[in-house]
């Protein structure tokens, strides 16, 4: 989402009912004209830890008396820190040390530059990137006299797309201590680069026509979208190093050199299948990330794109910085700390390594409300973390974090990485250095990419991609290993086609031959006996190869769906959603019927839409029975929630369906096409029938002996979807957003506890998702969760499964606010379900969160 949403959501309960005190309505409360920054005393923080407030930000409408709202900083060589204001100028702030008294030393740095969103103190000068209309870029700031005075200001590379929250952002220092990384949002247009890590062979690569953005939010703007550089200390050499992200505000590297960022959200995409959760990225060289405008975001399955280390949730990232250098436990130094400004949420992310690439667990480090956290860093003299808060002229804050528990603070040490993970980091960076090579082995990259995972083979995709395909494109056509033959013929299509929205003019049209080749290579794999994995990359390969080359010849057509319609439907829904798409895109007959089939069977909204998506560009094969069922899909669908876009995104779907569709059928269809969703009566929904009002003691012995072996996981995912699981909690990539992520929930707790917190969801409330109950001056009681804060206005949503849903209460008219007893989860969600049902629901919540929970290895 936007670096910094309008204002905070998904606020924590108490800091709530602290910010929100009531205000007599009698004897109103003076305000003050400026009043301080959050309390820390109203935080939550992480056990041992101590945040104090160590400036609050004085805002005025006198120019000479404001310092504005800070959101980036840095450290000098002495310790000095250095911030700036998201629209103004740069200060120099000192800072007593850590247990001492006194007010910081603040002064304005004379320099004649500002609203910078990156700031870094490196070979004795100030790096700045500039966020301003007409100004954004990278600059260099130093002292004309060296006298500690920062005057002289350098331009060393203007960037295009500066003025909005979506351009360049971060600058940090490279582990190679030679160079910079610089940190660009995807409004920042591609800047000029003498060398890459990226081939740039990049496209769009849809199959079917993209659906845009439903309110047109970057409409027409084409990949790769935000990037990633290194540059050297003058600016002169620009290194492009990975591509695809949405807007990724700072970044950081490891102790191993290895680096990570925050990528954001696009809220308005709630609750469809191109949805993708704010995510903490480790980000290898020359990847991808698969960023695309309106619902062409790139799925985590393709092989084409790099799969988070863990996804966050909504959310609007900002700063990053690892705790190396703080005098804090090993546990929190080596921890990746992640800015949420909307939520006002400081994460510890604990990485571990996974493969070649990491995992990862979160855990809220601060929290408070308000607390749009903008940066953070660790001060290497002092040992303490420091992090601002404000943006978008919010009150601004500087707090400082130190550790006061018992733990030892000496420096952690690097621990080198071991057994298979060890193997895996090692094979993937070896592949990526024979990649670099002026003539490399390819023969010796592809024995490597045998041996190595997903990411690693991701690996030798693009350094396959960075050489002439004819040193290795007959090793790619001849590849046996469905894995490495995936990639490498993925490279072979995007080295040998462009992307027909990314054709430059004089390029020369695609050799059939090539794709002719592709096909044979790919026909050779018997899709039944891959692995899901598997096949979602060989479809995908299909997908970008029709994209860049076109349809196939009516030979290579018929040969296609000879061979894959016996395996068309599978057994995996994301197998269907893709190869639906190649189906339509070849105008199959059969295409209309079973996809109308796998649109009625599915049990979610976001799975239907995939669906609905695909046969909306379908000519034939439809009967009037199917035409009527699609249409009247959208009469069901209109009572689905999302996010801003979505009622948008579903009447684009619609749009472009109704222009397939004959004279005939229009006039057909015409009531229906024309008819008010509220109006139109569909058959009703099958009730289930009431079976029992579970306790915990009714199926404890159940659930011990049940879950061993046997469960039916498919009708698992069908009964989360009955029981209206999906319209609050998020899982396996797709649901609500307004309650916890179940995702992994097997890790945090037992078949037990997990069951306990369904039947009876008021015995303990977590504090982030704690209903009030709000009493007014007008004897109204109003009972949900607060959602936004707005000046004087509390919206509170008093219903969970309508997300959209808000009453407005004026913070004037609040007589009192307590928390609430009830939480806002239903009651009697399994009131309908057998025990046999029941047992495979909490399997599928289990085992789809972690596949190697105890309860699943007896």
């Amino acid at each position: 989402m936007t670096r910094f949403r309008h204002c905070a959501t998904g606020l924590a309960l108490s800091a709530v009912l602290f910010a929100l005190s009531p205000v007599s309505t009698a004897q109103p409360a003076k305000k003050p004209v400026d009043p301080p920054a959050t309390d820390p005393a109203t935080m939550k923080v992480a056990k041992g830890f101590k945040v104090e407030l160590i400036f609050s930000v004085p805002q005025s409408q006198d120019p000479t008396k404001t310092m504005g709202s800070w959101v980036s900083m840095c450290a000098d060589a002495k310790g000095r820190l250095i911030v700036s204001d998201q629209y103004g100028a740069l200060y120099r702030v000192t800072v007593a040390p850590p247990g001492a008294k006194g007010a910081p030393a603040i002064e304005k740095i004379p320099a004649a530059i500002g609203s910078a969103q990156g700031l870094l103190w490196a070979f004795d000068a100030l790096y700045v990137v500039v966020n301003a209309s007409n100004k954004s870029g990278l600059y260099r700031v130093t002292s004309s006299k060296k006298n500690d005075v920062l005057d002289t200001v350098e331009l060393l590379r203007a960037l295009e797309g500066g003025g909005a929250e979506h351009g360049p952002h971060a600058v940090l220092m490279n582990p190679d201590g030679k160079r910079l990384t610089v940190v660009c949002g995807n409004q920042t247009k591609l800047t000029k680069f003498n060398a890459t890590k990226v081939a740039p062979v990049w496209g769009e690569d849809h199959l079917l026509p993209r659906v845009p953005d439903g309110n047109g939010f970057m409409k027409g703007t084409m990949g790769p979208g935000g990037a990633m550089y290194n540059v050297s200390p003058d600016g002169k050499n620009w290194e492009l190093f990975s591509v695809g992200f949405r807007n990724q505000y700072d970044a950081a590297y490891n102790k191993a050199g290895d680096l990570f960022t925050y990528d954001a959200d696009m809220e308005w995409d709630f609750n469809t299948p191109w949805y993708r959760p704010t995510r903490v990225c480790f980000v290898p060289p020359g990847s991808e990330f698969g960023w695309r405008n309106g619902a062409g975001k790139y799925p985590v399955f393709y092989p084409d794109t790099v799969a988070p280390v863990v996804n966050v949730g909504p959310g609007s990232p900002t700063g990053v910085c690892f705790g190396y250098g703080a005098k804090f436990p090993a546990k929190y130094q080596d921890a990746f700390f992640i800015c949420d400004w909307s939520y006002g949420k400081l994460y510890a992310t604990h990485l571990t390594p996974n493969g070649s690439t990491y995992k990862a667990e979160l855990e809220e480090f601060v929290t408070g409300t308000p607390l749009p956290l903008t940066d953070i860093i660790i001060n290497p003299v002092d040992g303490a973390m420091y992090f601002t808060i404000g943006g978008r002229k919010t009150k601004s804050g500087l707090y400082r974090v130190t550790y006061v528990g018992a733990e030892s603070t000496e420096p952690s040490q690097p621990q080198p990485i071991g057994g298979e993970a060890g193997k895996q980091h090692q094979l993937r960076k070896n592949i990526a250095a024979a990649g670099e090579a002026k003539q490399p082995e390819f023969k010796k990259i592809f024995e490597m990419m045998e041996g190595a995972d997903r990411v690693g083979r991701m690996q030798g995709r693009t350094a396959l991609e960075l050489h002439p395909k004819g040193d290795w494109q007959q090793l790619a056509l001849n590849a046996q290993n469905p894995a490495v033959a995936t990639q490498a013929l993925l490279a072979l299509v995007r080295v040998s086609a462009s992307c027909p929205f990314h054709l430059k003019p004089g390029t020369p049209k695609p050799d059939p031959a090539v794709r002719a080749k592709v096909l044979e290579a790919l026909a050779r794999f018997d899709f039944a006996k891959l692995t899901d994995e598997q096949k979602l990359d060989v479809v995908r390969v299909y997908h970008v190869l029709f994209n860049r080359f076109g349809p196939p010849t009516a030979d290579e057509r018929k040969a296609w769906l000879a061979k894959y319609a016996p395996a068309f439907p599978d057994k995996n829904r994301f197998v269907n959603g893709e190869l639906l798409q190649v189906f339509v895109y070849l105008q199959d007959e059969k295409a209309a019927s079973i996809g109308m089939k796998l649109l009625k069977d599915a049990p979610t909204q976001e799975e239907q839409i995939e669906y609905a998506r695909a046969l909306r560009m379908l000519n034939t094969g439809w009967t009037p029975e199917l035409r009527t069922g699609y249409f009247e899909w959208f009469v069901k669908a209109a009572a689905y929630k999302g996010g801003s876009s979505f009622g948008k995104f579903l009447k684009l779907i619609r749009d472009d369906a109704i222009v397939t569709l004959t004279p005939s059928e229009k006039t057909a269809l015409k009531d229906l096409i024309n008819a008010d969703p509220a109006t139109v009566k569909l058959p009703p929904e099958p009730a289930r029938p009431f079976v029992k009002a579970y306790k915990l003691t009714d199926l404890t012995d159940a659930l011990d002996k049940g879950l061993k072996s046997g469960r039916d996981y498919d009708r698992g995912r069908k009964l989360f979807a009955a029981g209206k699981c999906f319209a609050c909690h998020r899982f396996d990539g797709e649901g609500g957003s307004n309650a916890p992520d179940l995702t992994g929930v097997a890790g945090r707790f037992s078949p037990r506890d997990l069951l306990e917190s369904i039947l009876d969801p008021s015995k303990e409330v977590s504090d982030q998702y704690a209903a009030v109950e709000i009493r007014t001056t007008d004897d109204r009681v109003i009972a949900g969760r607060i959602v936004n804060l707005n000046a004087d206005n509390v919206m509170v949503n008093t219903n969970m499964l309508d997300p959209g849903s808000a009453v407005t209460v004026d913070r004037k008219a609040i007589e009192s606010m307590r928390p609430s007893k009830v939480s806002m989860m239903p009651t009697g969600l399994m009131d309908t379900f057998k025990e046999d049902e029941v047992l495979d629901l909490m399997a599928y919540v289990l085992s789809r969160g972690d596949r190697n929970n105890a309860a699943f290895k007896k």
